[in-house]
C-alpha cells in the first residue's frame, strides 16, 4: 500500500514539472550541459522476481525507450564525454553488475544483436567456483552465476567485462590493506587472466557512499583501472571528473524509470554524498 502510494505520488510530481523538465532539457543542449547516464541493472529474468530483477518485457521496453531517445554509447566513450567540457547530445551507456546466469538467456544476446555497447561487472570468485552470490542465499534463493564460458563468449562477442570485486565484499567495511588490494587488484588480474582481455573498469559492491572509501579509489587509480563505478545514483556532467562514473540503477516500476531518465531536477542540483578528490588532471 505505500508503494503504491509513493508511486502515484512521484507521478504526480513527475507529470507537474515535465513542462520545466522539457524546457530545461532545451537549455542544457542549447549551453552544453547534457547530463551522461549510466544505467545499471543485475539481472534480466521472469523467474524469482527479487529487487534486483527486471522482467525481459521490461527490461526490452526500457531499451527501446532509450535507442529512440538516447545515443548509447560505451562506458569509455561516456567517460570521454564526462571528461569534455560540453555535451550536446542525450547520451546513456548501459552496464550490468554481478553476473546472473539468466542473462545470458535472452537479454545479452538481444543486446550483441542489436549491437548495443554493455559493460558487465562480475565477481570473479563467483564465476570460478560457481557459487551463488551471498545476497541471494540470505533470501533463500540461490540463484546460478555466470559460468566461466558464457564470460568468455561474451567478451568474445564485444561485451566490455568489468571487475566487481572477488567476493562481492563490502569496501567500507574492509580495514587491512592487503584484503583492499586483493578484492581490488585481484579481481582484475583473476578475470584478465580467465578472458585474456584487459579488465579496464570497476564496480563497487552495494556501491552507496558508505561501500567506498578514498583509499579504495586510489588503489584502483593506481592499479591501471580506467575508471570506477558507484551505484547511489547521480548524473555525470560534462566537465565532471570522468574516473568516478555515477550510476543509476533502472528501476523496473516505470514512473521511476522516466522521473530519472528525464533529469529529475532536484537529484541533479543534489550535492553528491561522495566524491574523494579529482582525478581528472592525473590522466
Amino acid at each position: 500500500m505505500l508503494d503504491t502510494c509513493r508511486s502515484q505520488m512521484l507521478g504526480i510530481y513527475y507529470l507537474a514539472t515535465l513542462p520545466q523538465r522539457k524546457h530545461s532539457a532545451n537549455e542544457r543542449q542549447t549551453n552544453g550541459q547534457v547530463p551522461i547516464i549510466s544505467l545499471m541493472y543485475h539481472r534480466v529474468a521472469d523467474q524469482n522476481p527479487n529487487a534486483w530483477t527486471i522482467s525481459w518485457d521490461r527490461f526490452r521496453a526500457q531499451m527501446d525507450w532509450l535507442a529512440e531517445r538516447f545515443e548509447l554509447v560505451s562506458l569509455d566513450e561516456a567517460q570521454r564525454r564526462i571528461a569534455a567540457d560540453e555535451n550536446t547530445r542525450p547520451t546513456a551507456c548501459i552496464t550490468f553488475d554481478d553476473g546472473y546466469a539468466e542473462n545470458c538467456d535472452k537479454a545479452m544476446p538481444w543486446l550483441i544483436e542489436r549491437d548495443i555497447p554493455v559493460t558487465y561487472f562480475v565477481t570473479s570468485q563467483n564465476i570460478i567456483t560457481g557459487d551463488p552470490f551471498p545476497h541471494d542465499v540470505e533470501l533463500g534463493c540461490p540463484l546460478t552465476p555466470n559460468t566461466l564460458d558464457q564470460i568468455r563468449e561474451m567478451a568474445e562477442q564485444g561485451i566490455d567485462i568489468g571487475a566487481h570485486s572477488r567476493t562481492h565484499t563490502d569496501f567500507g567495511k574492509i580495514e587491512s590493506a592487503e584484503d583492499l588490494y586483493d578484492e581490488l587488484v585481484g579481481a582484475k588480474h583473476e578475470l584478465e587472466s580467465l578472458v585474456e582481455k584487459p579488465i579496464r573498469y570497476f564496480a563497487f559492491p552495494f556501491g552507496m557512499p558508505e561501500n567506498m572509501t578514498p583509499e579504495a579509489f586510489e588503489i584502483a587509480f593506481q592499479a591501471g583501472y580506467w575508471g570506477v563505478c558507484s551505484a547511489y545514483g547521480g548524473y555525470n556532467l560534462p566537465g565532471d571528473d570522468s574516473f568516478h562514473i555515477q550510476r543509476i540503477n533502472s528501476d523496473p516500476q516505470w514512473t521511476r524509470f522516466l522521473n530519472w531518465l528525464t533529469v529529475d531536477p532536484r537529484k541533479l542540483s543534489r550535492d553528491r554524498p561522495f566524491w574523494p578528490g579529482n582525478y581528472r588532471d592525473r590522466f
